[in-house]
């Protein structure tokens, strides 16, 4: 048996992969996309630069409100799990496996109803 084998017969499965990707894609969304549309919304629509009806006109877009689905759901799977583990720091480890059952129903939760709005309106 070579070595590769016997890591792969010992590694344990887990889904923390899934979350913690879904964490760092939400920190990258987050820091890349929210400050250009905390510009578009709150800076160049008061300013003048963009008319609010044709900000509204480029949320009708099926790409712009991909943008969107992205921009409310991803940095809310990086709270769940930023959430997650500071409550883990603060001694709530004992509530063992419903924590992290939370913490991911509600960002998956608000990412369905973030999709139903954006689907529907």
């Amino acid at each position: 048996m070579d070595c590769v084998s016997v890591l792969v017969k010992s590694m344990a499965k887990s889904n923390e992969p899934i979350w913690w990707s879904l964490f760092s894609a939400g920190g990258v969304v987050a820091a890349f996309f929210m400050p250009i549309t905390v510009v578009l919304t709150g800076i160049a629509v008061p300013a003048g630069w963009i008319s609010a009806a044709g900000l509204h006109e480029l949320i009708g877009h099926p790409l712009a409100r991909f943008y969107l689905f992205l921009l409310i759901s991803l940095p809310m799977f990086h709270s769940a799990h930023r959430f997650r583990y500071v409550a883990v720091d603060l001694g709530l480890k004992r509530l063992g496996v419903f924590l992290p059952i939370a913490c991911y129903t509600v960002a998956i939760l608000g990412t369905i109803t973030a999709g139903f709005f954006l689907v529907s309106s």
